[in-house]
């Protein structure tokens, strides 16, 4: 593509007082008020003095903003510009939108908190956002944290944590089921320096209660988390709550004793990388093998404490070739990675569970989707603010992903926020006026146009349809 040379452009100004770069948030936001995102942020929150005035409008410009791609304090003045002011009402400068943020201590976080578990509770019943009421199948939760990066000593709470790299940390957890892409059912942000496993017992108890309030209450709920995550505490607090484990173990001394213990002849050939299907013999040509045998975990507790288990075992060979001489070795030494998980065998066999518990990944994805989005900056040099934006984050994710499954395309169902972003919400629309009703125009041959369209027709009413 290049410019043309019968029609060059000649000059560009910024004079047109009805145009707008996101008219995706009109159905967006249109959904957000279904779902009762203001009311509720009116109803749960106390921030003090005239800064926590219109608290429900001041939360929905914050989603807004980050929906349609704002990740600093700045740049939520792209809701203030051309058209905006005529569709929309309530949209705040980002200094009042700064100055709300940084009025939040941490009773007024766990407020916010509150308001995201109940939207994403309401965004579940209007979308398919957890998948129909007659879906079937595990429910599949998922527990991980990430560092956000910052820079500087402004920021309240930031450190060298496990990751060697400066900044807060923030611990989420994600539900999914074999059909439904990942949603966030509860977050924390945390100093950088705090360990993995602090405060997750607690997070997944909140994760495990929210589905206990949506049509996902009633199926089998499997826990999956990695080492850093193996403690007494998550897996009583997952298991009193109703979940089975799936949780990577630490290599001590019990769990090299059990896989010591392991016979030759239980190993199973898996598909790994690699991997090769032999037609004729029906199996895999692969060099990583499972095998599993009985475990008891947390000994060192009374017996009552004590879960019992199994532990999954994947080993692949160990090779190292920066080490090697050139000659091979006597015999295969292994390298081994184990789980721990609670499941009944007879609904996850050995190579199952494997399978399973390394789609655990999985939430590594979401990870990457806020630090392309909102999380890219932590933008206030106080924590709680901070922590405030993370849960606003969390709540512009789950409304984009809810945008996404009501166009009924299988690809946006499951597509990144900078993808709806790109199909669904950056839409340039020309506003204009026709017997005192807003009309929105927007470009002829939008490659989205149909997706769109399904979504606006669906969170608005019926004489408000495009033509």
């Amino acid at each position: 593509m290049q410019l043309s040379h019968t029609r060059p452009v000649m000059s560009a100004t910024f004079d047109e007082p009805n145009l707008m770069s996101a008219a995706g948030l009109v159905p967006l936001m249109a959904l957000a008020r279904r779902a009762g995102l203001r009311e509720l942020a009116d109803e749960r929150m106390s921030v003090p003095t005239d800064k926590g005035a219109n608290a429900g409008l001041k939360v929905s410009s914050l989603v807004a903003g980050m929906a349609a791609g704002a990740d600093s304090i700045d740049d939520m003045a792209l809701l203030r510009h051309g058209g905006m002011g005529k569709v929309f009402t309530g949209a705040y400068a980002p200094s009042t939108l700064g100055s709300f943020l940084r009025s939040f201590t941490f009773g007024h976080v766990r407020q916010l908190d509150a308001v995201a578990s109940r939207f994403l509770v309401n965004l579940a019943e209007h979308t398919d956002l957890l998948g129909a009421a007659a879906d079937a199948g595990p429910v599949l939760v998922d527990l991980d944290d990430t560092i956000v990066e910052v820079h500087g000593y402004a920021k309240q709470g930031a450190a060298f944590g496990y990751s060697g790299v400066r900044g807060l940390s923030a611990l989420l957890a994600t539900v999914s089921t074999p059909t439904v892409a990942p949603v966030i059912a509860a977050q924390r942000l945390r100093t950088g320096s705090a360990g993995s496993a602090r405060g997750a017992a607690r997070l997944a108890t909140d994760a495990l209660a929210l589905i206990r309030r949506t049509q996902l209450a009633g199926r089998n709920v499997l826990l999956r988390a990695d080492s850093a995550f193996y403690s007494h505490a998550l897996v009583t607090a997952a298991r009193h709550a109703g979940a089975e484990m799936s949780i990577t173990v630490r290599m001590d001394a019990a769990v090299k004793r059990a896989i010591a213990g392991i016979a030759e002849t239980v190993w199973t050939t898996i598909k790994y990388t690699d991997a090769i299907f032999d037609e004729t013999t029906g199996t895999w040509i692969s060099k990583a093998q499972v095998a599993e045998v009985p475990f008891t975990a947390f000994t060192s507790k009374k017996k009552s404490e004590q879960v019992g288990g199994r532990l999954i075992v994947r080993r692949i060979p160990e090779l190292n070739p920066k080490q090697s001489t050139g000659q091979e070795t006597l015999f295969d030494t292994w390298r081994f990675h184990a789980f721990f998980t609670t499941t009944d065998p007879e609904v996850l066999d050995t190579i199952a569970a494997d399978q399973t518990h390394r789609r655990h990944a999985i939430i590594e994805n979401v990870h990457a989707d806020l630090k392309a989005s909102a999380l890219a900056h932590l933008p206030s040099g106080v924590f709680t603010a901070n922590a405030a934006w993370l849960l606003c984050a969390v709540m512009a994710f789950n409304l984009t992903r809810a945008a996404g499954t009501l166009t009924k395309a299988a690809a946006l169902a499951k597509a990144t926020t900078a993808t709806i972003r790109r199909t669904l919400i950056n839409v340039p629309a020309r506003a204009a006026t026709s017997a005192r009703r807003l009309r929105l125009h927007l470009p002829t041959n939008w490659p989205w146009q149909q997706h769109w369209t399904a979504l606006y027709r669906l969170v608005l009413p019926a004489r408000a349809h495009p033509t």
